[in-house]
């Protein structure tokens, strides 16, 4: 098989197998009994803190929806994803049009690759903010600056699209990242909803389309943590090298924040047609312990994908 009918093979492969990135819920239940990736002494400490503190404020206010959502923020920082969940779906049987319930439980199931219950809460979400004013969603581990960068439709739009994009469904991934853009107001919830839009177009061979994605992007921009996809936009506007890009990376290659940049390069080997670089760095990234991140889970659905297509 010709280098371009094998290309061309892969990106219909990638793009018609949505279903088959599902089948990891089939060990759903060992996600979420595994150990969270390590964190450092103090840092664990810090999160427990944390989790006593929501936990005795709940305790004191049971009719609280934040301190509901709080609680369940705060054991799965530390990794009580299970726990967690059954948090959420408590505080859903009791603030049923809260939108933030179903937000907080979609996210958890993407991490532990429920990606169908994900998508059926972040839908459930989106219905519930329709017509309705965003409002700044507060960090759990505050950035640098202590400035919140997301909002909650933002979060509702970004982790639907994420959800659709882990399965394959990439035509459903592109309209919720179209919906995201639109809340996107600061330069770091920009880049990264930039970045998922622009891999969301190229698997779907939309070049051009990709391409103008990215005419907002600039190397100015007052970035305050998305700094990964930011140099990535770059890196496909050919602002910085792949090669600068890759290199840097690869030397803070333990870091989640890392994984997400190996996972644009990646994609960017993937969807130019050189598999056999795009197989390693999703496997460089599978082999770390930051199974959580994003990039790792991506990359995780990726290779399964690769695996059947080229079976």
């Amino acid at each position: 098989m010709s280098t371009m009918k094998h290309s061309i093979f892969v990106l219909i492969a990638l793009a018609l197998l949505p279903l088959a990135a599902r089948e990891q819920e089939n060990s759903a239940g060992d996600f979420a009994d595994r150990p969270p990736p390590p964190v450092s002494a103090e840092a664990k400490n810090e999160m427990q803190k944390n989790l006593a503190a929501a936990r005795a404020k709940f305790e004191s206010n049971p009719n609280d929806p934040e301190a509901f959502i709080w609680l369940g923020r705060r054991l799965a920082y530390l990794g009580q994803f299970r726990d967690s969940i059954d948090l959420y779906t408590k505080g859903i049987d009791k603030f049923p049009n809260d939108p933030r319930f179903y937000r907080h439980r979609g996210h958890r199931h993407i991490t532990i690759r429920r990606f169908d219950q994900a998508i059926t809460d972040f839908e459930q979400a989106a219905k519930l903010i329709r017509d309705k004013p965003d409002q700044v969603e507060p960090d759990g581990q505050p950035n640098p600056r202590n400035i919140p960068t997301s909002t909650l439709q933002f979060n509702i739009w970004y982790h639907l699209g994420l959800a659709y994009y882990l399965t394959g469904d990439y035509e459903k991934a592109l309209k919720s990242y179209r919906e995201c853009l639109k809340v996107s107001k600061n330069p770091d919830a920009l880049a990264a909803t930039s970045h998922w839009l622009y891999m969301t177009l190229r698997r779907l061979n939309r070049n051009a389309e990709a391409a103008q994605v990215l005419n907002p992007i600039h190397d100015k921009m007052d970035i305050i943590e998305n700094d990964g996809y930011h140099r990535l936009l770059l890196m496909y506007k050919g602002v910085i090298s792949r090669e600068e890009l890759q290199t840097e990376t690869l030397k803070q290659a333990a870091s989640p924040g890392s994984h997400s940049v190996l996972y644009g390069l990646g994609s960017w080997y993937l969807y130019n047609g050189r598999h056999t670089e795009a197989a390693e760095i999703l496997r460089k990234i599978t082999e770390s312990e930051q199974w959580t991140s994003f990039g790792y889970i991506a990359a995780e659905a990726d290779l399964k994908r690769l695996n059947q297509s080229s079976s």
